[in-house]
């Protein structure tokens, strides 16, 4: 054991890593493998399915060094300050912790100090996600992801935020693809969701604070560019984005040579440019700029609706919202508030069909509120820019169905139709996962759906959910919008 055993654990480390650069490289069997070809009646394919194997496995061993990695850092830190005695100052003994990890590993002393805060974390507060992390079932960016969206969080919030993803068994553990398996980015968004309905905190006291922290930033950039960004409202940031995105596809023809994104920065340069205040007018010369209404899709439980209970509503494309913000775009006519049944023991939408190959809006803003974005694995792509398409084709005897539809972007239903990637069976709640070329099976993200909240003395089961000539949610839905009419 000891300073021996860490040698020859790297050593063993080092002469793994030669024989799979070995089978690679297709250098033959090498110094350390005596190794035989992946396929010996397809040699080419065979190692073209194991370097898939290489990658997979790579991940899992990066992962888990980054798991020993936080442990060690964590437990440097701890015989550190014990060595240093109890009359140390703290700030300069963290500060001299801080300069040694980072001079170990080449970090600044920012990232050093951001690495050891979360490897701590994980040590100290996040079990399931360092034990996942050293099976190689989550990456570091899931980790961290991890560790941001728990930080507000006290000890049960957090217990329950990591239950949530990571414990299969748990009262309402998360379904579809897992956390381990989309994209980090992915799992951040979907953690964020989760924190933003269960915070001990309402959505709405956090927002009113957060509101007040709004700006713009300027960045330089390289090649005499630079970057201009602005934290918003939620509504009002990705309403102006939809806008753009809309306006930049309206622009977009056989003579028009600019990408999307180059039209969406023209278009954003000629907003703030050619209107606002005047240089040098003050308040007299300001220019008003006409109102951007939300194109987006807001699900909003009619409780919440008609101020009975304070549920956060869904904006797709981002997340949970106050509720006052909703009823205010509900009131304004957003544009794309439909009025959509949801199942009360669960929040999921509930089923429709049709016999027609055309798919209505109706049924397209149903698979915005199953499917919320494209579902090809680690798709960002949200739904107001995604295409209706049948899994199982219209002429091989498909249904216009829920069940039958997928909604992938345009690059994805691209290819889907051009190269071996299919799509797997959906269903009413259930976006369709995928099968590569290769044969594998990748799952996909599935919506959160949790059960709306009841008023105090009303639960599901003890009122008519659906009764001839509408509903009480249809009737709470009509008057709330003659109030604000």
């Amino acid at each position: 054991m000891g300073k021996a055993a860490v040698v020859r654990a790297f050593a063993d480390i080092r002469a793994a890593l030669a024989v799979l650069n070995d089978e690679v490289e297709e250098c033959g069997p090498g110094p350390f493998s005596g190794a035989e070809p992946f396929s010996a009646a397809d040699p080419l394919a065979g190692l073209a399915d194991g370097c898939l194997d290489i990658l997979a496995g790579a991940r899992e061993v990066e992962a888990g060094f980054a798991g020993l990695k936080a442990k060690a850092a964590v437990t440097y830190a701890e015989s550190a300050h014990a060595v240093a005695g109890p009359d140390a100052s703290v700030q300069a003994q963290e500060m001299a912790v801080a300069a040694e990890v980072g001079c170990v590993l080449a970090l600044g002393p920012r990232a050093a100090g951001s690495f050891l805060a979360a490897s701590h974390a994980l040590a100290t507060t996040l079990p399931r996600t360092l034990a996942a992390l050293e099976a190689g079932t989550l990456s570091w960016q899931h980790a961290l992801a991890m560790v941001d969206e728990t930080a507000s969080l006290d000890a049960a919030g957090a217990a329950a935020l990591e239950a949530h993803f990571l414990d299969p068994d748990a009262p309402d553990a998360a379904r579809g693809c897992p956390a381990g398996q989309m994209p980090a980015h992915r799992f951040r968004a979907k953690a964020r969701t989760w924190r933003e309905r269960h915070h001990a905190e309402s959505i709405e006291k956090r927002h009113a604070r957060s509101v007040a922290d709004r700006r713009v930033e300027f960045r330089p950039d390289q090649d005499g560019m630079a970057w201009l960004s602005a934290r918003l409202p939620a509504d009002q940031a990705l309403a102006g984005w939809n806008r753009l995105t809309a306006t930049a596809r309206s622009m977009q023809g056989p003579d028009e040579h600019r990408s999307m994104p180059q039209l969406r920065a023209d278009k954003f340069a000629d907003a703030i440019l050619g209107s606002g205040t005047v240089a040098g007018a003050g308040e007299a010369g300001r220019v008003p700029s006409p109102p951007i209404r939300a194109k987006v899709l807001v699900t909003v439980p009619v409780c919440s609706l008609t101020g009975q209970t304070d549920e956060p509503a869904m904006l797709d494309g981002y997340g949970p919202i106050p509720a006052s913000v909703a009823r205010q775009l509900v009131a304004n006519g957003a544009d794309s508030f439909y009025r959509v049944l949801v199942d009360p023991r669960d929040g999921a939408p509930l089923e429709i069909g049709r016999t027609s190959y055309r798919v209505t809006k109706a049924m397209r803003a149903w698979l915005r509120l199953r499917d919320g974005k494209c579902p090809f694995p680690g798709c960002s792509n949200n739904s107001l820019d995604n295409n209706a398409d049948h899994l199982l084709a219209w002429a091989n005897g498909g249904t216009t169905g829920i069940s039958n539809l997928g909604q992938p972007c345009r690059k994805h239903h691209r290819l889907r139709h051009t190269t071996g990637w299919t799509p797997t069976p959906a269903s009413k709640n259930e976006p369709p996962g995928w099968t590569s070329p290769t044969g594998r099976r990748y799952a996909s993200e599935h919506q959160d759906w949790e059960p709306p909240w009841w008023p105090d003395g009303l639960r599901a089961g003890g009122v008519d959910i659906v009764r001839p000539g509408g509903s009480p949610w249809e009737d709470a839905i009509e008057r709330f919008l003659r109030t604000h009419a």
